[in-house]
């Protein structure tokens, strides 16, 4: 707890000087009653009445419980940036009380928060970027892409964070040279989704498989709730490749034949290709595309069901993608904790038992 609230403690208070409540412990207490599913800013105050008692045995709470209205207005106020580096912060920190720095797959993908939106621009809600950590399953940076700019914001979170030696995974809009020198300068791998907004490579995939003689290929199949499906995946090194355009550090392709068949329907068929900065064997194939949805099955369901982000009406200023950040903290901090138990699970024992609430943070060494 200490190393936290040092941490949130270097975080710039946007109010005036003459403000009540100490910042980092606002935002600590916010954190807390996350923790234990509180779903908005009213649900935060009630939780700090309710135990008050409680924490004040971690924060002074000098001048008492604050209202719902003001941690409203400091994430309104409060610099998202700020808040995002301090959350990256904790959780390289806490990636290393889970072992060795990881080296597997990195995953990026943006999440929309449906009801954040501004009055009169309900069709562009707030879009969130998340980078994952298929190994430690955490998400280690996380920040709002201006005016739905999911490229720049990776872009960015890309430059704060230590990729050497990972493969990071992202779909077919970021398959681009920007972002594929970016991670070359970060000494990582890719394996970025190519699809036809990349049309002369995607065209050179689709010759270079067709004409291709013999290819060896990874095959799985998996059957449950009735359907059955089976995929195949195979790589072709970039000397296989027929007139391939220039494309920073590219060095083969990977495709991915899926089939579904559902008892009772028709069998559907489709075909991906994965743009590769290093030669993979299909079975490592088949398992970094497998990885990269982890991020949709275990951060973005999470936030989704446990969290229920989606139903989340925060919608001034900086307070979507604040509250936001908290989430994915708490989501982090829930996750991390060795109990073997879904995160609903666990977010309910600390809010029934202040001890595991406690426990959360003190089993990090």
């Amino acid at each position: 707890m200490p190393f936290l609230l040092s941490i949130l403690r270097e975080i710039r208070d946007p109010r005036d000087i003459n403000a009540r409540h100490d910042l980092a412990e606002l935002l600590f207490l916010a954190l807390l009653a996350t923790l234990c599913g509180a779903k908005s800013c009213v649900d935060i105050a009630d939780f700090v009445e309710g135990r008050e008692d409680e924490l004040r045995e971690i924060v002074a709470l000098e001048h008492g419980c604050p209202s719902h209205d003001t941690f409203s207005r400091v994430f309104r106020l409060l610099d998202a940036d700020e808040l995002s580096r301090s959350f990256a912060a904790f959780t390289a920190a806490l990636r290393q009380t889970l072992g060795p720095s990881p080296r597997g797959v990195v995953a990026v993908d943006g999440k929309s928060l449906r009801r954040g939106y501004t009055k009169g621009r309900v069709f562009m809600p707030p879009l969130m970027v998340s980078v994952w950590d298929a190994e430690t399953r955490l998400s280690i940076a996380a920040a709002r892409a201006p005016e739905g700019d999911e490229v720049t914001a990776t872009l960015d979170l890309l430059k704060s964070l230590d990729l050497k030696g990972c493969t990071v995974t992202a779909d077919a809009l970021h398959c681009r040279p920007d972002t594929a020198k970016a991670l070359i300068g970060k000494k990582a791998h890719y394996a970025l989704g190519l699809k036809g907004n990349r049309p002369k490579l995607f065209a050179a995939a689709e010759r270079s498989f067709a004409a291709a003689a013999e290819i060896a290929f990874f095959e799985t199949s998996e059957s449950a709730h009735g359907r059955t499906e089976t995929r195949r995946a195979s790589v072709l090194p970039l000397k296989r490749l027929l007139d391939p355009p220039a494309f920073p550090g590219l060095k083969a392709i990977g495709r991915i034949e899926a089939s579904r068949s559902v008892a009772g329907g028709k069998p559907t068929t489709s075909v991906r290709y994965v743009a590769l900065s290093k030669v993979l064997m299909p079975k490592r194939l088949a398992e970094t595309v497998r990885a990269h949805w982890t991020i949709e099955n275990q951060l973005h369901w999470s936030l989704d069901v446990v969290f229920h982000e989606d139903d989340a009406r925060t919608r001034k200023d900086n307070g979507p993608q604040n509250l936001a950040i908290i989430r994915r903290l708490a989501q982090n901090i829930l996750q991390a904790h060795p109990l073997d138990k879904p995160i609903a699970s666990k977010m309910r024992r600390a809010r029934w038992n202040r001890d595991f609430l406690f426990q959360l943070f003190t089993h990090m060494r």
